[in-house]
């Protein structure tokens, strides 16, 4: 399996360090032709705008929809999130993103920088311990279609519950950071329970 990192901006050595911790060996991608040469993508978290225009400069963006578009297995935490919408609230005017997930995220959701926080939490992929989260200027999920799946929440300041966590048959996004937490289990449910299952569905293995 040849996974690739978007590597145009955020926490891109973070998330490549997790997937060798997990046996997979990742590519960086920041031109076409490299993304031509993996069968999954991981987008970091870093932020939404900025990653965004410079996949449209590097003529990345639209490459990437389409894959998505075709069923390419792919993981977005925090910006990756946002980009991996199909709907985002609190948007700057224009922002643009891959798409492919059926939900409506909210930029910032839980406040500023100074707003980020830390909390364990119950991730549902039949382990019974806690995932321990970094929520850094996180998005929150406000609503989900009908075949998404939502893996994790948290209860706002404001009493309401959102999810953070949620996955789709290929797709799987997170508001928080495992990348910076040395916990590997988010990677690994991504690798085993997402992208291995859509790849050998297809003959790659």
């Amino acid at each position: 399996m040849k996974v690739g990192v978007l590597a145009l901006q955020g926490d891109v050595r973070e998330h490549v360090n997790s997937l060798i911790a997990c046996g997979v060996y990742p590519r960086t991608i920041r031109r076409i032709e490299e993304l031509d040469n993996v069968d999954a993508l991981i987008i970091p978290g870093g932020e939404s705008t900025t990653i965004a225009q410079l996949a449209e400069h590097y003529q990345l963006l639209e490459p990437i929809k389409e894959r998505i578009a075709q069923g390419m297995p792919a993981y977005g935490s925090c910006a990756g999130m946002i980009l991996l919408a199909d709907r985002v609230l609190d948007a700057i005017e224009g922002q643009k993103t891959f798409g492919g997930l059926d939900i409506t995220v909210r930029r910032n959701a839980f406040g500023r920088q100074v707003d980020s926080f830390e909390s364990d939490i119950d991730f549902l992929d039949g382990e019974n311990e806690k995932v321990h989260a970094v929520f850094i200027r996180a998005p929150w999920v406000e609503e989900t279609g009908n075949e998404i799946a939502t893996l994790a929440s948290v209860i706002a300041p404001d009493g309401t519950t959102h999810p953070v966590a949620v996955r789709s048959a290929t797709l799987l996004a997170t508001s928080f950071h495992p990348e910076l937490t040395g916990d590997y289990r988010i990677h690994r449910y991504f690798i085993e329970e997402l992208a291995r299952p859509a790849l050998i569905s297809r003959g790659v293995r």
